[in-house]
C-alpha cells in the first residue's frame, strides 16, 4: 500500500485547515489521500467515512463510547486529534476498543501566551472601546481609564510549556510573579523568577489571574464562587485554555458586585455550538453567553489563541506525522519515505513553505 492508497477524513473542517493540510501534505510528498468534511462527526455523519482509514477531528469533535464502537465497527484503527486538549474523546472506550488516539500536544505556546497579553492589555487599556468610540468621531477618554501594570502581581496557574511563555513574555513588564502548578518547575522558577505559591495564596494575592492548564476532572470549575471569594476586589481573570475551568454563572454574578473587574475569555464552557461558526444571522440562546456579552469589561473571542500562521502549520505537520507513525498500514517502503517527508518539512523554512496557493476564495 501506497501512502496514496491511505484516506484520512478531516471533520469540522475549514477553509484554513484545508489550505494548511494540503500545503503540507503535498510539499513534503506525504501524498496522503486527504477528504474533508465541514459536518463534525457525529451519529449522522459518520456515514461519510465509508473507505477512510483514519479520521481527524477537532475539539468540538464529540467522541463518546457509541460513537468509538461504531468507527471500530467499521475498522478505523486510528483517530487523530489536531488539537492538544483530548477531553471531547473517550480515551478509555477508544483504548478497549483497540483504537489509537494520537494529537497535537503543542503547535505554538507562544502564540496563545501572545494573545493572553493582548487581551490583558486590550481590556485594561479599553483599546476595542477606544476604536469604536474614534470610528464614531467620539474622542472622549471618559471611561478609558486603565492602570500600570508595572509593579502589579500576576498570577499564572499552570506553568507548562504556554504558561512558562506567558511569563518571559511579562518579564518585560515590570511585574511579580505567582504560579502555582502541582509538578512544579523549579528550573524555569528561577530563570523567569516566578515564586511557586499554594493556590490559596495566588488567589488572594494577585492582581491578575491567567489559567494555562488542561481541563482534568480534580480542576473542573475551579474558578467558582468559593475560589472568586478569595480573590482581591477587583481582580482581572484571563482564560485562554479551557472554558469549563471557570463556573460561569459565578463568574457573572462577580462580575456584577465588582469582585472581578475584567474577564477576558477566550475559552467558554458551552462554546461547542457558537465558537467557529457565523451565527450572525442568529441571536445568542445560551443565557449565560449573552450575559457576559453585555459587559463592557468583559472581552469573548471565539477560541482563536492559536490562531497563527506559525500554528496551523505545526498542526498540519505534526498531525500527518503522527499518522504516519500509529498507522498499521505502514511497511517499510512507506516508513522510509515518512522518513523523508519528515526530514523535508524540519529543514523546510518559513520562506519555502506556502499555504497561499491551497486558500479557495469564496467565489471557489
Amino acid at each position: 500500500m501506497k501512502t496514496s492508497d491511505i484516506q484520512i477524513a478531516f471533520f469540522d473542517t475549514k477553509s484554513y485547515d484545508k489550505a494548511f493540510f494540503d500545503a503540507v501534505n503535498h510539499q513534503s510528498q506525504f501524498g496522503f489521500d486527504l477528504v474533508y468534511y465541514t459536518s463534525r462527526l457525529n451519529e449522522r455523519s459518520i456515514r461519510m467515512i465509508e473507505g477512510a482509514h483514519a479520521v481527524c477531528v477537532f475539539v468540538n469533535d464529540e467522541l463518546d463510547t457509541s460513537l468509538l464502537a461504531r468507527l471500530a465497527k467499521m475498522q478505523i484503527p486510528l483517530v487523530a486529534l489536531r488539537c492538544a486538549g483530548f477531553n471531547n474523546v473517550d480515551i478509555t472506550a477508544a483504548a478497549h476498543h483497540g483504537i489509537t488516539v494520537v494529537r497535537v500536544p503543542e503547535y505554538s505556546p507562544w502564540a496563545i501566551a501572545e494573545y493572553t497579553l493582548g487581551l490583558l492589555l486590550t481590556m485594561n487599556r479599553h483599546i476595542h472601546r477606544a476604536f469604536n468610540r474614534v470610528r464614531e468621531n467620539n474622542f472622549s477618554l471618559d471611561g478609558l481609564l486603565g492602570f500600570d501594570l508595572h509593579g502589579k502581581t500576576v498570577g499564572i496557574i499552570g506553568t507548562g510549556k504556554i504558561g512558562r511563555c506567558f511569563a518571559r513574555i511579562l518579564q518585560g513588564f515590570g511585574v511579580q510573579i505567582l504560579a502555582y502548578d502541582p509538578f512544579p518547575n523549579n528550573t524555569a522558577a528561577q530563570e523567569l523568577k516566578m515564586n511557586y505559591v499554594p493556590l490559596d495564596r495566588l488567589l488572594a494575592e494577585s492582581d491578575i489571574i491567567s489559567l494555562h492548564c488542561p481541563l482534568t476532572p480534580l480542576n473542573k470549575y475551579m474558578i467558582r464562587a468559593e475560589t472568586l471569594g478569595k480573590m482581591k476586589d477587583g481582580v482581572v481573570i484571563l482564560n485562554t485554555s479551557r472554558g469549563k475551568l471557570i463556573d460561569t454563572e459565578d463568574l457573572i454574578e462577580a462580575l456584577k458586585s465588582r469582585k472581578v473587574s475584567h474577564a477576558g475569555l477566550d475559552v467558554y464552557e458551552e462554546e461547542t455550538d457558537y465558537f467557529y461558526e457565523d451565527r450572525s444571522n442568529h441571536g445568542i440562546e445560551d443565557d449565560n453567553l449573552a450575559r457576559l456579552m453585555t459587559f463592557p469589561n468583559v472581552i469573548v473571542s471565539s477560541h482563536q489563541a492559536f490562531f497563527t500562521r506559525e500554528a496551523l502549520r505545526n498542526i498540519a505537520e505534526t498531525t500527518l506525522e503522527n499518522i504516519l507513525a500509529a498507522m498499521p498500514y505502514m511497511d517499510e517502503d512507506m516508513r522510509q519515505l515518512a522518513a523523508a517527508a519528515v526530514n523535508k518539512l524540519q529543514a523546510m523554512t518559513d520562506s519555502e513553505f506556502s499555504e497561499r496557493e491551497f486558500i479557495l476564495t469564496d467565489e471557489e
